[in-house]
């Protein structure tokens, strides 16, 4: 079989801008195909994507050429297989459970929405991602975490300095100076929390892996607490503003979510629609054939998440924001060994909680200028801003 085909066209700034047209016109004319720009083999069939995620032998989690990294300057359980991937995950996953979610935390998240929607001015045009998305979503991940005594700002920059590092894909090293000083940062006040959680425990996560009866190395500890920073603020915050905007620019559909109350269903329509988490790398550990064409041993195949959730063969109008699919088997979450760790905690806190309320708050909310929206991101994407008018 011949090797994928190669597409020089692409440039990573394209993607950043708008992949959407860039993975339509593959998934037509060439839907495994080397992207010398990423140096990467592409994936944008959902059939592919999840084949290659649920077979983690052939397809190894392990990217040796992820910037991953360097951003977070450990070899993070992102970055594992197997057994050793596995001990890592579940040494934090008994606080992310649904169980722990109900009993423990419901209640705080509740308190934590209200009173930052408290603060919004009724009858004014606001940012409602930088006023509630994204400092709503870093206060939960606060108490979640067990890292109390960080600002909502710190972990907002936090998150966003190692976000950007990991989809650092054309490997500015300026980039990978701002998360070494987050690093430090990060470092610093992990362990005074550690200090503090051995001697008080709690449900949170951090807590549960330093009393651990037989706890992962430190390093680990830290490496995977900052894993969950990056992707436990970013992914929400950009799940909530990417559902606001597609509820806000779908009237009808708004309306019957709300006689319905069929919020997880907008939540669900939203991170397939624009998913928080775009790609992601697999390393390939022995020669194969994906889509007609060979995969040697070695090459990085890219599993476009953000392609398959808008694939015609599982979605009709895939483009388009629509809350009530009669299926809607998106791969935002990812699947396999490495499906997220945290999905159960976006439903409950942007599903459940933060979606409701806020339309509830202000049920006659508007966008007044749908076509001034930024959106941005190759690796992660979300809008840059949400001005919304609060009535």
């Amino acid at each position: 079989m011949p090797l994928a085909p190669v597409d020089e066209t692409v440039a990573i700034g394209d993607l950043v801008r708008d992949p959407y047209p860039i993975y339509r016109r593959m998934r037509a004319e060439t839907p495994v195909v080397r992207v010398p720009s990423v140096k990467r083999t592409f994936l944008t069939k959902a059939a592919h994507t999840k084949m290659v995620k649920d077979d983690p032998v052939l397809f190894s989690s392990n990217d040796p050429t992820t910037p991953m990294e360097p951003a977070f300057r450990a070899h993070t359980l992102m970055r594992k297989d197997g057994e050793e991937h596995r001990r890592e995950r579940m040494a934090m996953q008994k606080a992310f459970t649904p169980k722990v979610i109900k009993t423990n935390w419901a209640q705080l998240y509740r308190d934590i929405t209200d009173r930052y929607l408290d603060r919004l001015p009724r009858g004014e045009t606001v940012d409602l991602y930088s006023e509630v998305c994204a400092p709503v979503s870093a206060r939960i991940l606060t108490h979640i975490l067990g890292l109390d005594g960080a600002s909502d700002a710190e972990m907002m920059r936090w998150s966003q300095q190692l976000i950007d590092g990991a989809g650092n894909f054309g490997w500015d090293p300026k980039l990978f100076e701002i998360t070494d000083k987050a690093n430090d940062e990060m470092d610093v006040h992990i362990a005074a929390c550690a200090e503090r959680l051995r001697a008080e425990p709690d449900d949170s996560a951090l807590s549960l892996m330093v009393n651990a009866a037989d706890p992962i190395p430190w390093s680990q500890i830290v490496a995977n607490i900052k894993i969950a920073i990056g992707g436990g603020i970013n992914e929400p915050r950009d799940a909530m503003a990417t559902i606001v905007y597609g509820l806000l620019t779908n009237p009808d559909q708004l309306a019957e979510v709300r006689r319905q109350e069929a919020w997880g269903a907008a939540f669900e329509e939203g991170i397939r629609w624009v998913a928080p988490i775009q790609a992601s790398s697999r390393l390939v550990m022995e020669d194969t054939q994906i889509g007609g064409v060979d995969i040697p041993k070695g090459d990085i195949v890219m599993s476009i998440q953000a392609s398959s959730n808008r694939d015609e063969d599982l979605f009709e109008d895939g483009e388009d924001y629509r809350v009530f699919r009669d299926k809607n088997p998106h791969q935002a979450f990812g699947t396999g060994p490495h499906h997220c760790a945290g999905a159960h905690i976006a439903r409950r806190t942007v599903g459940e909680i933060m979606m409701p309320e806020l339309f509830e708050r202000f049920p006659n909310m508007s966008l007044p200028d749908p076509e001034a929206i930024v959106w941005h991101g190759f690796g992660f994407r979300g809008p840059l801003s949400m001005p919304v008018t609060l009535n």
